[in-house]
């Protein structure tokens, strides 16, 4: 090869490498967001791989990645696992490659690995709003940004009914699904307002006070914890009830005393429950979820409001002693326990709604999952 040869080759090859560089550039495309921490962050478009800071963060995934939630996670945390394990079967039915997904703990924590999330070449990770304080003063958001790999906070727990839309349209721009992520923020502005459009009228001294029981019944020794302002303390308000927590004390949640619950009475009790059964062997929770059913479920609600003390309240006596499943106060899916609980406190007002059959439809329309199982209940009437 002459001298005229050797230089006409280098040029072509010189080209070949930029159109290359060009086109990984073009690939690699990033969209800026501002995230519900309100940190401004670039990300890139449609990643491939990212890791989870929660496992029920899947909630929402699957309604954008319907085909399979699973594709683009390569790590998270096992609480799906651990604490909606029948979520969690469900989805591996499905989808058995879940089990490819690398286990990294919280990532809080000092055993964190961040060698391991920098090997599996993360585009993203996503965190939630509720442990900004936790990662700062744990120093991930610095390190992950050292790495080069952008930390965006989500929120479907703190302030749901704020949080939920933005978060979602977050991911659905980030994922670059934002047609799927614009058809479930409609059919969930639909479904919150088939309640709020009815209890406007009602006046404060009509509204129940409610108390809600978190995690009724997870430890058996121990009572109680319930909830502010926030999350399902919120849900009670917009379902046209008066949430016994926001008096009290303000924040998320608060711990208290079953002295103070039976000496206030409250209308309506509402525990929440989900199959704790193998995180948490000896619990008296109520098992809710894919894999739950009518009996056991009704013979939870009888153990918790057998309770010493608790048979005496008015709640227990009248039969507005009920629970929910306790993964709708950290998911989208929230509308369906406000739809549960307007019925509950106003079962003639909202005689036309059918909270089992939007829960249903939701699966129908956007979940890769089919419905089965039980994720509420009240105590049954012959107590």
């Amino acid at each position: 090869m002459n001298i005229k040869s050797l230089k006409a080759f280098a040029a072509i090859a010189a080209t070949t490498v930029t159109l290359g560089m060009l086109s990984g550039a073009a690939v690699a495309e990033k969209v800026t967001i501002t995230d519900i921490a309100g940190r401004t962050v670039e990300v890139e478009k449609n990643p491939g791989k990212v890791v989870l800071g929660e496992g029920r963060m899947v909630y929402s995934i699957a309604l954008l990645d319907r085909e399979n939630p699973f594709k683009r996670v390569v790590g998270w945390k096992d609480d799906l696992i651990n604490y909606d394990p029948d979520a969690y079967r469900k989805y591996k039915a499905r989808f058995p490659e879940v089990d490819d997904i690398q286990n990294l703990g919280s990532p809080y924590a000092a055993e964190y690995s961040l060698e391991t999330v920098i090997s599996l070449d993360t585009d993203v990770v996503f965190l939630n709003l509720g442990n900004l304080l936790k990662a700062q003063e744990s120093g991930i958001i610095d390190k992950l940004d050292k790495a080069g790999i952008p930390v965006v906070f989500l929120d479907f727990r703190q302030r749901p009914t704020q949080h939920t839309v933005p978060s979602l349209q977050i991911l659905g721009r980030i994922f670059d699904e934002r047609d799927n992520a614009d058809e479930f923020v409609d059919y969930y502005q639909k479904n919150m307002m088939a309640v709020f459009s009815r209890i406007e009228e009602i006046k404060v001294e009509d509204k129940p006070i409610v108390f809600i029981e978190n995690a009724a019944g997870y430890n058996p020794d121990k009572c109680c914890t319930t909830f502010g302002g926030a999350n399902l303390g919120r849900l009670v308000d917009l379902a046209g009830g008066i949430n016994w927590g926001s008096r009290k004390f303000p924040g998320f949640q608060g711990k208290v005393n079953p002295e103070v619950i039976f000496t206030d009475d409250p209308d309506v009790i509402i525990g929440t429950g989900a199959n704790w059964s193998e995180a948490q062997p000896g619990t008296m929770a109520v098992l809710f979820g894919y894999e739950a059913s009518e009996d056991l479920v009704a013979e939870r609600l009888l153990a918790l409001a057998g309770r010493k003390g608790w048979s005496e309240l008015k709640a227990v006596k009248s039969g507005q002693f009920h629970s929910v499943y306790h993964q709708f106060y950290n998911s989208p899916y929230h509308f369906v326990a406000l739809q549960a609980f307007a019925k509950w406190f106003y079962p003639e007002k909202f005689s036309d709604l059918d909270p089992k059959a939007t829960f249903v439809e939701l699966h129908e329309k956007f979940l890769p999952i089919d419905y089965s199982g039980v994720f509420w209940g009240s105590l049954p009437a012959t107590q």
